[in-house]
């Protein structure tokens, strides 16, 4: 047995360390509510649990990214989509790592409650619905298809994006197919070499989503602390990263509904794979 492997093997379970004194503490120090604190435990508990490659990370990044989470506001409940804990291969340490990624419903919900947003929302653009599109003056009309099951059969073409504050502003910004491809297969180096675990490769819609609010936002939309801190939270490279395969390497996902136009209010990457702020 190498070293590597020996010192994962040796490394307690988050399931034992959770329930230890020098951890209860931590919680009960940091959440300052044993009530919130029991919810906290439960709720990244039963996440954990359900995800056998979790379960083999380094506790202690478990519970820093949870408790990110928990500050944030968000829940660790992988159908929710808020954000995830993503097990990847830490080079420098020799184990196994948690990092914290927000999930595009993340996104969503940190903005809405900024109070600054009166609208914010992201569809995928499906073929025949697009009328015209000046990426100039970025005007754009769309004609969506009103038979939802038609609709979600139809090829995406393209994604498109907008917030609106409550003083009236409006920012819509589009990308198309071709250029979302493009930026994955730039920025995701995984993805580039179609090797299989990728987020964009599980989920391709759902990273775009992602992709398209932190345009939108970071480049145009205020910023709350808390979304700062998310922004700043949600970077990595996948550079020194060793991603594990598809259904080890991330909480279980069920993908939303496809949008119809409508606000994703708090309706709950998705799982996604993380890129650098400068990337998306």
């Amino acid at each position: 047995m190498n070293n590597a492997v020996a010192t994962q093997a040796q490394r307690p379970k988050f399931s034992v360390m959770i329930s230890t004194p020098s951890y209860q503490k931590m919680i009960n120090n940091t959440l300052r509510d044993p009530r919130k604190a029991q919810r906290f435990v439960a709720a990244i508990t039963s996440a954990v649990a359900t995800n056998p490659a979790l379960q083999e990370c380094d506790p202690a990044t478990i519970l820093s990214g949870a408790l990110l989470g928990e500050s944030l506001g968000l829940s660790p409940s992988p159908q929710l989509g808020q954000y995830y804990l993503v097990p990847y291969w830490n080079g420098k340490k020799k184990c196994q790592d948690a990092q914290f990624q927000l999930g595009y419903k993340g996104y969503v919900q940190l903005a809405l409650r900024s109070g600054y947003y009166k609208h914010l929302n992201v569809i995928a653009v499906k073929a025949g619905e697009l009328v015209h599109f000046n990426p100039l003056t970025e005007e754009i009309e769309i004609n969506l298809n009103e038979d939802e099951l038609a609709r979600e059969a139809s090829a995406t073409i393209g994604y498109l994006a907008m917030f609106e504050y409550l003083n009236g502003f409006r920012k819509t910004i589009y990308w198309s197919r071709e250029k979302m491809e493009a930026h994955a297969l730039r920025y995701s180096k995984g993805y580039a070499a179609k090797k299989g675990y990728t987020f964009w490769e599980k989920d391709f819609d759902a990273m775009a989503f992602k992709t398209m609010l932190r345009q939108i936002i970071s480049k145009w939309g205020i910023m709350s602390i808390e979304l700062q801190t998310a922004f700043e939270a949600d970077v990595a490279d996948d550079t020194d990263s060793a991603y594990l395969q598809a259904e080890e390497a991330a909480l279980p996902y069920a993908p939303p509904a496809e949008p119809s136009g409508t606000l994703h209010e708090a309706d709950g990457p998705t799982s996604e794979e993380q890129v650098s702020l400068d990337d998306v």
